[in-house]
């Protein structure tokens, strides 16, 4: 695949894969982006993942045409994008690694050897002129590795982006890439915002008209909408107006109050209730729409003095990335001593900027006329 006259892909696809880092259901596969820079100098960069070594060296020598590579830049060290580092080194005896300090002692960490004879150490500012090609380092420091550095073409304005602007799914299958690059970058980067935001901020001085990064599509229309989005899930700022409820329930009487709860809120006008039963749906997206919308319902039954350990999982990833600058309500249902509430709350402590509803919803067991007047009375309070 051509990106510009100069710049051909040379990645694979994976539909092998059912779990991304072992975690994350991949139903439509997954892209290990690689790219090759012709010019009077020839840049390869990055590798893929270790299963597709003879298919990546097949594409390169194809994109090459007999031609030999002189530098291999490695921006991210994450096996599914270094694992074929030695294989290149080999086949290709004269080229150098272009990459960051940290990267360097990755790569003896992972390959016992950090080619000291062949390696060329770049940092943030340092440039690299292969011809016309004019490639500028930035440094992009967790985000989410602290390895990381981006790339930045200047003949041909592309920002090689690395695991920035990725997103799940091979790239022979149609989806929308927003849905996908959110589960994707709040369940893999979501915990630095910090960092994607200075990152962003130093993306903003260079004119960029494409968009290179390892997993996904390349971004060449529209950039302002994929900026947009990452400043708004590395800010934390509410995406979408709407309410998640994300439940629990063992015998179906919390599952009965989310759902009534749900549909009051809809009989109310709320324009979006997204409903998660944790211990079904997939995890990774009920984390995505809780970071997506303004407004995050938990309802648990207490289970063992505790919360249920689907919502100590759920709420585990939330704090873990920095969950913040939303409105909380809790609901809690049990038998003899209800401590789900005060649970969750302590849970959510360390959290920064959240607002907690007024109204606890407290179950007995099972619904009744107070218990659902108190779901009544939390929808008209998130409404």
């Amino acid at each position: 695949m051509e990106i510009t006259n100069d710049i051909k892909y040379v990645g694979v696809n994976d539909h092998e894969i059912d779990l991304f880092e072992g975690q994350y259901i991949v139903e439509n596969g997954m892209a290990y982006n690689s790219y090759v820079i012709l010019d009077e100098k020839i840049a390869v960069m990055d590798t893929v993942d270790a299963n597709f070594k003879e298919e990546w060296l097949k594409n390169l020598a194809s994109a090459l045409s007999g031609k030999t590579p002189d530098y291999l830049i490695v921006q991210h060290m994450e096996p599914d994008h270094s694992a074929n580092i030695a294989a290149f080194m080999e086949t290709y005896p004269s080229a150098k690694i272009v990459a960051s300090a940290k990267a360097f002692t990755m790569i003896k960490q992972f390959f016992g050897t950090d080619y000291p004879d062949r390696q060329m150490v770049v940092k943030e500012g340092d440039t690299l002129s292969l011809g016309k090609h004019e490639l500028s380092f930035v440094a992009a420091p967790m985000v989410h590795w602290p390895e990381v550095i981006v790339t930045y073409d200047a003949h041909d304005k592309v920002l090689f982006s690395a695991d920035g602007f990725g997103k799940f799914g091979a790239l022979d299958v149609e989806e929308d890439w927003a849905c996908e690059a959110r589960r994707y970058y709040i369940g893999i980067v979501g915990k630095y915002g910090a960092q994607v935001q200075t990152l962003l901020k130093k993306a903003s001085a260079l004119d960029i008209q494409t968009i290179c990064p390892l997993h996904g599509p390349i971004l060449t229309e529209n950039l302002d909408y994929y900026l947009g989005l990452y400043n708004t899930w590395s800010s934390y700022a509410v995406e979408t107006e709407g309410v998640v409820i994300a439940y629990t329930s063992v015998y179906g009487n919390t599952k009965k109050a989310a759902e009534l709860l749900a549909e009051t809120l809809e009989a109310l006008g709320c324009p979006k209730v997204a409903i998660s039963d944790l211990a079904r749906c997939d995890m990774a997206e009920a984390v995505e729409d809780a970071f997506r919308y303004g407004k995050l319902v938990l309802a648990s039954p207490t289970y063992n003095g505790d919360v249920f350990p689907f919502m100590r999982e759920f709420i585990h990833n939330l704090t873990e990335r920095n969950y913040q600058k939303r409105t909380v309500a809790l609901i809690e249902n049990g038998s003899w001593a209800p401590t789900a509430v005060k649970t969750m709350q302590k849970m959510l402590e360390g959290c920064k900027d959240l607002t907690f509803a007024n109204t606890n919803v407290k179950i007995m067991s099972a619904l009744n006329d107070d218990s659902i007047a108190q779901i009544k009375a939390l929808a008209k309070e998130l409404i």
